[in-house]
Protein backbone atom coordinates (compact mmCIF):
# COMPACT_ATOMS: atom_id res chain seq x y z
CA UNK A 1 0.00 0.00 0.00
CA UNK A 2 1.38 2.95 -1.08
CA UNK A 3 2.15 5.64 1.98
CA UNK A 4 1.76 8.92 -0.56
CA UNK A 5 0.11 9.60 -3.49
CA UNK A 6 0.09 12.33 -5.90
CA UNK A 7 -0.42 13.52 -9.54
CA UNK A 8 1.22 16.01 -11.75
CA UNK A 9 1.03 17.57 -14.62
CA UNK A 10 4.45 18.74 -16.24
CA UNK A 11 3.73 21.13 -19.20
CA UNK A 12 6.94 21.11 -20.36
CA UNK A 13 10.42 19.71 -19.77
CA UNK A 14 11.36 22.88 -18.07
CA UNK A 15 8.55 21.44 -15.38
CA UNK A 16 10.49 18.08 -15.17
CA UNK A 17 13.50 20.24 -14.87
CA UNK A 18 12.08 21.71 -12.08
CA UNK A 19 10.47 18.80 -10.01
CA UNK A 20 13.93 17.34 -10.41
CA UNK A 21 15.74 20.22 -8.71
CA UNK A 22 13.14 20.11 -6.09
CA UNK A 23 13.91 16.36 -5.79
CA UNK A 24 17.69 16.66 -5.64
CA UNK A 25 17.33 19.47 -2.95
CA UNK A 26 16.20 16.72 -0.48
CA UNK A 27 18.54 15.32 1.84
CA UNK A 28 16.96 11.67 1.96
CA UNK A 29 17.73 11.49 -1.91
CA UNK A 30 21.26 10.14 -1.39
CA UNK A 31 19.89 6.98 0.04
CA UNK A 32 16.75 6.24 -1.80
CA UNK A 33 15.42 3.81 -4.47
CA UNK A 34 13.20 5.57 -7.27
CA UNK A 35 11.76 3.71 -10.13
CA UNK A 36 10.84 5.20 -13.33
CA UNK A 37 7.79 3.21 -14.80
CA UNK A 38 6.19 4.56 -18.42
CA UNK A 39 5.96 3.70 -22.28
CA UNK A 40 9.49 4.45 -24.30
CA UNK A 41 8.91 8.26 -25.10
CA UNK A 42 7.40 9.15 -22.11
CA UNK A 43 10.19 10.57 -20.24
CA UNK A 44 12.08 8.97 -18.01
CA UNK A 45 15.34 9.11 -18.74
CA UNK A 46 14.94 12.94 -19.51
CA UNK A 47 13.52 12.92 -15.77
CA UNK A 48 16.50 10.96 -14.65
CA UNK A 49 19.07 13.55 -16.48
CA UNK A 50 17.57 16.14 -14.91
CA UNK A 51 18.04 14.69 -11.74
CA UNK A 52 21.64 13.89 -12.55
CA UNK A 53 22.20 17.35 -13.21
CA UNK A 54 20.66 18.99 -10.15
CA UNK A 55 22.55 16.52 -7.90
CA UNK A 56 26.10 17.71 -9.73
CA UNK A 57 26.93 15.07 -12.17
CA UNK A 58 28.91 16.57 -14.90
CA UNK A 59 29.73 15.72 -18.14
CA UNK A 60 27.38 13.02 -20.89
CA UNK A 61 24.65 11.19 -19.26
CA UNK A 62 23.95 8.57 -21.43
CA UNK A 63 21.34 5.88 -21.02
CA UNK A 64 22.05 2.40 -19.82
CA UNK A 65 19.71 0.44 -21.93
CA UNK A 66 22.98 -1.67 -23.68
CA UNK A 67 25.17 -1.16 -20.56
CA UNK A 68 22.52 -1.81 -18.31
CA UNK A 69 23.70 0.67 -15.38
CA UNK A 70 26.04 3.27 -15.47
CA UNK A 71 27.37 4.61 -12.29
CA UNK A 72 27.93 8.47 -11.46
CA UNK A 73 29.35 10.25 -8.37
CA UNK A 74 29.46 13.83 -7.20
CA UNK A 75 31.23 14.00 -3.72
CA UNK A 76 29.81 12.48 -1.16
CA UNK A 77 27.24 11.02 -3.21
CA UNK A 78 27.63 7.57 -5.30
CA UNK A 79 24.70 7.16 -8.28
CA UNK A 80 23.33 3.89 -10.34
CA UNK A 81 21.02 4.24 -12.97
CA UNK A 82 19.81 0.90 -13.44
CA UNK A 83 17.70 0.54 -17.23
CA UNK A 84 16.31 -3.27 -17.08
CA UNK A 85 13.79 -3.48 -20.67
CA UNK A 86 16.59 -5.65 -21.61
CA UNK A 87 16.08 -8.10 -19.50
CA UNK A 88 14.40 -10.87 -20.40
CA UNK A 89 14.76 -13.24 -16.96
CA UNK A 90 14.25 -11.69 -13.47
CA UNK A 91 17.62 -13.78 -12.78
CA UNK A 92 19.76 -12.21 -14.76
CA UNK A 93 19.58 -9.00 -11.99
CA UNK A 94 20.62 -11.72 -9.42
CA UNK A 95 23.59 -12.72 -12.01
CA UNK A 96 24.86 -9.77 -12.69
CA UNK A 97 25.61 -8.92 -8.94
CA UNK A 98 23.08 -6.14 -8.16
CA UNK A 99 22.77 -6.83 -5.24
CA UNK A 100 25.91 -5.63 -3.49
CA UNK A 101 25.26 -2.60 -5.22
CA UNK A 102 21.30 -1.91 -3.41
CA UNK A 103 23.24 -3.07 -0.49
CA UNK A 104 25.85 -0.14 -0.68
CA UNK A 105 24.92 3.37 0.31
CA UNK A 106 23.77 5.57 -3.08
CA UNK A 107 21.04 6.60 -4.70
CA UNK A 108 19.58 3.84 -6.89
CA UNK A 109 17.24 4.96 -10.20
CA UNK A 110 15.66 2.17 -11.99
CA UNK A 111 13.72 2.40 -15.38
CA UNK A 112 11.63 -0.86 -16.76
CA UNK A 113 12.01 -2.79 -12.94
CA UNK A 114 9.41 -4.92 -13.87
CA UNK A 115 12.03 -6.17 -15.63
CA UNK A 116 14.04 -7.54 -12.69
CA UNK A 117 10.76 -8.91 -11.32
CA UNK A 118 10.50 -9.49 -7.41
CA UNK A 119 14.09 -9.71 -6.95
CA UNK A 120 14.32 -5.87 -6.50
CA UNK A 121 13.61 -4.15 -3.36
CA UNK A 122 11.05 -1.82 -2.17
CA UNK A 123 11.50 1.39 -4.16
CA UNK A 124 11.28 4.86 -1.98
CA UNK A 125 9.48 6.53 -4.92
CA UNK A 126 7.80 4.84 -7.81
CA UNK A 127 7.17 7.39 -10.47
CA UNK A 128 5.20 6.14 -13.53
CA UNK A 129 5.15 9.23 -16.68
CA UNK A 130 2.37 9.06 -19.22
CA UNK A 131 2.30 11.07 -22.53
CA UNK A 132 -0.71 13.09 -22.97
CA UNK A 133 -2.46 13.85 -26.05
CA UNK A 134 -0.86 17.64 -25.62
CA UNK A 135 2.14 15.94 -25.68
CA UNK A 136 2.39 17.47 -21.20
CA UNK A 137 3.32 14.60 -18.85
CA UNK A 138 1.29 13.34 -15.96
CA UNK A 139 3.60 11.82 -13.65
CA UNK A 140 2.13 9.46 -10.68
CA UNK A 141 4.54 9.99 -7.86
CA UNK A 142 4.25 7.16 -5.43
CA UNK A 143 5.78 6.57 -2.16
CA UNK A 144 6.02 3.30 -0.48
CA UNK A 145 8.50 4.06 2.62
CA UNK A 146 9.06 6.92 4.95
CA UNK A 147 11.85 8.22 3.18
CA UNK A 148 9.74 8.41 0.15
CA UNK A 149 7.27 10.21 1.79
CA UNK A 150 9.05 12.56 3.00
CA UNK A 151 11.22 13.03 -0.56
CA UNK A 152 7.59 13.54 -2.22
CA UNK A 153 6.44 16.11 0.82
CA UNK A 154 9.37 18.15 0.77
CA UNK A 155 9.72 17.94 -3.64
CA UNK A 156 6.14 18.79 -4.15
CA UNK A 157 5.28 21.28 -1.63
Amino acid sequence: MPIVETQLEWLDEAATAAFAQALAAQPGVANAFITLHGELGAGKTTLVRHLLRALGVQGRIKSPTYAVVEPHEVPGLHIWHFDFYRFSDPREWEDAGFRDIFASPGLKLAEWPAHAGALLPTPDIAITLHTMPNETRQATLTAATAVGQQLLLGACA
